[in-house]
C-alpha cells in the first residue's frame, strides 16, 4: 500500500483560452491558452462554466474558473527544473472540444474544449505529454515564481552523484583493456623536459 503524497500550498487560479477561426480545408477553429491568472472569484464559482468574455464572429476568448494548482513535495524536482529553465512557465492540460466545428459555443457547451489541470512542476507536464495530452504554456509571473522558489528551495534535494561501478559483467581480460586504455600512456617519460633558455 502506498502512502498519499504528502501536499504543500494550493493557487486558485482561472485559464483565459482563446478560440480563431483559421483558413483550413480540416479545422475551422484553433483553441490556445492565452494566460493563467488568480481566480477572484468565490468558492461557490469553484469549476463553474467558461465564461465568454470576448465575442467575435472570427475570435473569442472564454475564462476557464476554479482550477488549483497543488504543490507536492514529491514535484519539487519538476518545481526546481521549471524555475531553472529560460522561461518560468505555467502548464495547462486541456482536451478539445466534442463539437470542433461548433458555430457558437456561448450556445452549445459541446463546442468548448476542458482544461483538465494547471501544474507548477515540469516533470508532471512531461508525463502529461508523453501520455499524448495537449499541454501548453503561459508565462509564470515574477510573485508566482518567488511563492514556488521558496517552496521548492525547502524540499528539492539534488541526488547525490553515484559512484561509477565496476564492470563486472565483463570478463577479466576485457577489463583489463578497458583499465589499461584509461591509464595514461606508458611510454611517458618520467622526468619533466629539460627548459633551456
Amino acid at each position: 500500500m502506498t502512502s498519499a503524497p504528502v501536499t504543500g500550498p494550493a493557487l486558485r487560479v482561472a485559464v483565459l483560452m482563446q478560440r480563431e477561426r483559421i483558413a483550413s480545408r480540416w479545422q475551422r477553429w484553433r483553441w490556445s491558452v492565452l494566460d493563467v491568472m488568480p481566480d477572484a472569484g468565490s468558492e461557490a464559482a469553484a469549476g463553474g462554466p467558461p465564461r465568454c468574455l470576448v465575442w467575435t464572429a472570427p475570435q473569442s476568448q472564454w475564462l476557464y474558473p476554479g482550477c488549483e494548482v497543488q504543490l507536492y513535495r514529491d514535484e519539487a524536482q519538476g518545481y526546481h527544473l521549471n524555475l531553472t529553465s529560460p522561461q518560468p512557465s505555467w502548464f495547462v492540460w486541456w482536451t478539445p472540444a466534442a463539437d470542433a466545428d461548433c458555430a457558437d459555443p456561448r450556445t452549445d457547451p459541446g463546442g468548448l474544449p476542458a482544461v483538465q489541470a494547471v501544474t507548477l512542476s515540469y516533470d508532471e507536464a512531461g508525463r502529461w505529454m508523453d501520455a499524448g495530452e495537449t499541454v501548453e504554456i503561459a508565462p509564470l509571473p515574477a510573485a508566482v515564481a518567488n511563492w514556488l522558489a521558496e517552496y521548492a528551495t525547502l524540499h528539492y534535494r539534488p541526488e547525490p552523484r553515484r559512484r561509477r561501478r565496476p564492470q563486472s559483467f565483463l570478463d577479466p581480460q576485457q577489463r583489463d583493456v578497458a583499465h589499461a586504455a584509461s591509464a595514461a600512456p606508458a611510454d611517458e617519460p618520467d622526468d619533466p623536459p629539460e627548459c633551456r633558455p
